[in-house]
């Protein structure tokens, strides 16, 4: 059974001040293993004595139903609270049509304000990007995605690509790489995971997803107690793409094109630790050729 330690509180004192639904909170807690009777208990202390009456409908459910009944009625009891929708605050993207990130110039070719997206020019040389590739080539494995339910690392059909991770600075290349990202981006280099390769050969894809842990899943709670939520994405394009392969924000209804040496940011979590919806993106199939990019996550806090 799992243990209620740090992770498990910081997911529940996050979703009852998201104003989530009671039941489903018990539910996942339930789906994660816990018994039914310990996911009411720490739901309940999460809100507060203000959900002590649905505490009382809870206990008179029949205890010998599924672990759902329990939730359901708890749910039923609570008022439902509607999530209050994202406020747009400044991203901490510095102004200006140039951005000098550490020992480079980057342009900016356009800014969108919802979603907070970025499109910038010469984030990194041609020589840069094709150092980057070869070293990445052979080391290749393929990508996975984080399991809603646990956390672990999984491989699904919907993310048909090829990765290698690289340590924070793990060598005079990567350091200075990693230094002008956290410039660009305006955010301590500590925050940042390290930097991720993928591949994606012809007809490669990824399906529209968001690159913020959901705080409804009780699996984000494992990789938030390590650094916080993340905060904001950098895609950074190696080559160029004859077709296809665009960066889509369905939601939005923007597309990017891979561009060598061009990146996208996008920032889904405001000072509020709001979370953004129309973030919901995905990599569009590879319709010729193929697609080689790089990936910085920034978190709320230090990563290490």
């Amino acid at each position: 059974m799992p243990v209620l330690d740090a992770a498990w509180q910081e997911w529940l004192s996050t979703n009852a001040a998201r104003g989530c639904a009671m039941g489903s909170m018990i539910d996942a807690m339930v789906q994660a293993g816990f018994a039914v009777d310990a996911a009411q208990q720490a739901v309940h202390n999460a809100f507060g004595s203000s959900v002590a009456k649905v505490a009382k409908v809870a206990n008179v459910a029949d205890t010998a139903a599924a672990p759902t009944s329990a939730a359901s009625a708890a749910e039923a009891a609570l008022p439902q609270t509607a999530p209050q929708a994202y406020r747009y605050d400044d991203a901490p993207v510095a102004r200006g049509n140039t951005i000098h990130a550490y020992d480079r110039e980057v342009q900016v070719l356009m800014r969108c304000e919802r979603p907070q997206v970025i499109v910038f020019a010469n984030v990194l040389s041609p020589e840069e990007c094709g150092e980057m590739i070869e070293r990445s080539r052979h080391r290749l494995k393929r990508s996975t995605t984080v399991n809603p339910a646990t956390g672990q690392e999984d491989v699904i059909r919907n993310r048909t690509s090829e990765g290698i991770w690289y340590q924070r600075g793990e060598d005079a290349f990567i350091e200075r790489i990693d230094r002008r990202i956290a410039s660009l981006m305006n955010w301590p280099v500590e925050n940042g995971e390290g930097l991720q390769i993928l591949h994606y050969g012809p007809t490669g894809e990824y399906q529209p997803h968001f690159d913020y842990f959901p705080p409804d899943q009780p699996g984000s709670a494992v990789h938030a107690a390590r650094g916080g939520q993340r905060v904001a994405t950098l895609v950074i394009y190696l080559n160029d793409v004859p077709d296809g392969g665009e960066t889509i924000f369905p939601e939005a209804g923007l597309s990017v094109a891979a561009q060598q040496g061009g990146a996208v940011y996008f920032r889904y979590m405001n000072g509020q630790r709001q979370l953004d919806p129309l973030t919901l993106h995905g990599g569009a199939p590879v319709l010729a050729g193929d697609k080689w990019i790089m990936t910085k996550w920034m978190r709320e806090r230090a990563y290490g």
